[in-house]
């Protein structure tokens, strides 16, 4: 199993309205605890990694840091994302099982 097949489960996840991304909907997703898995940036900003790391850590979400700002928003349909989260329990574990992350 490779990484692209893991972006293909984070792309299924936009098209079907399960994930969300850009920095305020994550946190959001995360303050509700609506968010199953959190995507960082690899090449987002220090700052960006350690709040979204302590928010996750804080709520109990799992969280993964990989794939850079572009790689992540072409996932989701957008330019560039340095955060995205995705909505659903099963897409989520079947990320985590393909990414190896």
């Amino acid at each position: 199993m490779t990484k692209d097949k893991a972006l293909g489960y984070l792309g299924l996840a936009a098209r079907g309205r399960r994930a969300v991304s850009g920095e305020f909907q994550v946190e959001e997703a995360i303050r509700q605890r609506t968010a199953r898995l959190v995507i960082i940036a690899s090449d987002a900003s220090d700052n960006t990694k350690k709040n979204f790391r302590n928010m996750c850590e804080h709520a109990g979400i799992p969280y993964r840091e990989g794939y850079d700002r572009e790689t992540l928003g072409r996932c989701v349909g957008k330019d560039f994302r340095a955060s995205a989260a995705i909505l659903d329990e099963g897409l989520a574990n079947a990320f985590l099982a393909s990414a190896g992350m």
